[in-house]
């Protein structure tokens, strides 16, 4: 029986009810990621879940059911719809931070999912500096407070996870790192990434995203700015100069990161 679809004919002893739980459940059909992300959210969260796990457990939540690549960016946009905060997006970074923390999970879609927690918890920043000195169109301030709190609740768990993660991962929570700086992450993280700064050399993609967390570490906002200066005049846009340093800073970084994930690249 193909796994994937619905056989066109079942066997005798396969009743319609069989059928309809198996699909309600989502226990049989679906691509092998959904079954994986299923299982995980299954065995670490209680219910009631975020409405977002409809699409693990209800095929009729999803019309791309049989599609891994679908499906993954439909996930994700369930719960950060368009870069946008909004009332479940707080809920579902529940999801996310079982995603993240679960070795089922393949590092290349735990570094997507971290990174996707790294966007929830800058957006009210990232647009800030992507529209200063206006105010950015879709702004939601309560769901984006929330959603960011609920970020930092989970940042811990993450953290605590380091030694353990491959190195694309570290990546991304080194990003979550500098967002919510506390006195025992910052001072961890430059010996933490000793060893990417000493592989990885300055006008690469993965040795200019570290030495600028590097330089976020030791918020001194001097440094900052001519860090953001030097890498927006010469690789990315550049955010306006009269926005707040912070959400400049993070607007680049997410950027960065986003750069990062889309694979090796030569030195520039």
């Amino acid at each position: 029986m193909n796994m994937q679809a619905v056989p066109e004919h079942l066997p005798d002893k396969a009743s319609a009810a069989v059928l309809r739980e198996a699909w309600r459940t989502g226990r049989v059909f679906g691509p092998p990621i959904r079954r994986t992300f299923r299982d995980v959210i299954a065995d670490r969260l209680p219910s009631p879940l975020p409405p977002q796990a409809a699409m693990l457990f209800k095929p009729s939540a999803d019309p791309y059911w049989d599609s891994d690549g679908f499906f993954l960016g439909e996930f994700y946009n369930e719960i950060l719809h368009q870069d946008t905060c909004g009332p479940n997006t707080a809920g579902g970074v529940a999801l996310l931070a079982a995603l993240s923390v679960d070795d089922r999970i393949p590092p290349r879609i735990r570094f997507q999912t971290v990174k996707l927690l790294f966007d929830i918890a800058t957006v009210t920043d990232r647009h800030l500096a992507q529209c200063w000195p206006g105010t950015p169109p879709h702004s939601d301030p309560d769901s984006e407070g929330g959603a960011c709190k609920a970020v930092r609740s989970c940042t811990p768990d993450l953290l605590a996870r380091w030694a353990a993660e491959c190195p694309a991962v570290r990546l991304a929570l080194a990003g979550i790192a500098v967002v919510f700086p506390t006195v025992r992450t910052l001072p961890a993280l430059t010996s933490r990434l000793q060893n990417f700064v000493e592989q990885h050399p300055p006008g690469t993609d993965i040795g200019d995203y570290v030495r600028f967390v590097l330089v976020l570490a030791a918020r001194d906002d001097r440094r900052t700015l001519t860090a953001i200066e030097t890498s927006t005049d010469t690789y990315w846009e550049g955010t306006a100069h009269g926005a707040p340093a912070r959400a400049r800073a993070l607007h680049l970084l997410g950027r960065m990161l986003t750069t990062v994930g889309a694979g090796p690249a030569e030195p520039r």
